[in-house]
């Protein structure tokens, strides 16, 4: 490689450099603002969750169409992934999850959320009842209840048989888990499961108390069949939400350590292509010194 191109090279890769450090900068600051929505949400999803599963383990609740197992039907996904790339593994991963759903067999059709997923079921050739994308890091009460009536209105439906949401779990900076879960009908082992996850393994957030209330039947005005359909859309829309965040969280946090990765890889790159550099250099240097001793000998001779 000649000596301009390789300079040129250095060049190339070091405006990369500036930009990836640029990239996981702004990641930084999202992630934290992403995290600390995710974590400050936490108890209140838990909490809605405790709700959700004494009402679904209720004599009402298991009688409610929303909780009533169905034989057969079609699987509805519900896809949450971010609308870039540059994330490392976050996009890759839920799709490997979903892959493994078809491959079982499953009848699937998707509702997404992202571009990245849209894209997946377009690729994939999976139907599409849906899609949101640019849904932004604050995450939209108006958004998020839309999605939700979405779900619900699709499975009023028998068409469907269940429907399940996967997502990206935020666990640490540097860890995150697709995570499956279903939604419709009411389960309350799968709900026990949703609030075991809402729990990080360390910081202030680690002490919460993942307690489930026991099952009761209330005295309720002016019935439950009204107040379970009320109440039903608005913690699935919470589910939903909790999704939306998680997710957020970790995006940012897996685009700023693949930020980081690929701006430590640029420096050292600079560093072999510098050396490259300087031994061409220097050998042109030795070649040129070369030919002007060798052709003063011949003068002087």
């Amino acid at each position: 490689m000649a000596l301009k191109q390789v300079k040129n090279k250095i060049i190339a890769t070091k405006k990369t450099g500036q930009v990836t450090k640029a990239m996981e900068a702004v990641s930084a600051v999202k992630m934290r603002k992403s995290q600390e929505r995710a974590f400050v949400g936490r108890p209140y999803v838990r909490s809605a969750l405790n709700i959700l599963s004494r009402l679904s383990a209720s004599q009402d609740g298991l009688s409610h169409p929303f909780a009533e197992v169905r034989p057969e039907g079609k699987h509805l996904l519900v896809m949450v992934t971010s609308d870039k790339g540059l994330a490392g593994s976050v996009n890759s991963a839920v799709q490997k999850r979903v892959d493994e759903i078809i491959a079982a067999g499953d009848s699937v059709e998707i509702l997404a959320i992202g571009r990245k997923a849209v894209e997946y079921a377009v690729r994939e050739n999976v139907t599409l009842v849906g899609d949101y994308i640019n849904v932004a890091d604050g995450v939209s009460l108006v958004e998020v209840t839309s999605m939700a009536d979405k779900v619900l209105s699709l499975y009023e439906s028998p068409k469907y048989q269940k429907v399940s949401i996967i997502y990206q779990n935020f666990l640490s900076t540097f860890e995150q888990v697709p995570t499956l879960r279903t939604v419709l009908p009411l389960n309350p082992d799968e709900i026990k499961l949703m609030m075991d996850g809402i729990k990080p393994k360390s910081g202030k957030w680690s002490e919460i108390e993942n307690s489930v209330g026991t099952p009761t039947d209330y005295l309720v005005e002016p019935s439950s069949e009204e107040v379970l359909n009320t109440l039903i859309p608005q913690l699935v829309a919470i589910i939903i939400y909790h999704a939306l965040l998680e997710s957020k969280a970790s995006e940012h946090s897996a685009r700023m350590v693949a930020m980081k990765n690929a701006t430590d890889k640029s420096k050292e790159l600079i560093k072999s292509l510098t050396i490259k550099y300087n031994k061409a250099r220097q050998a042109a240097i030795t070649a040129e010194v070369s030919e002007i001793t060798a052709g003063v000998e011949a003068m002087g001779s």
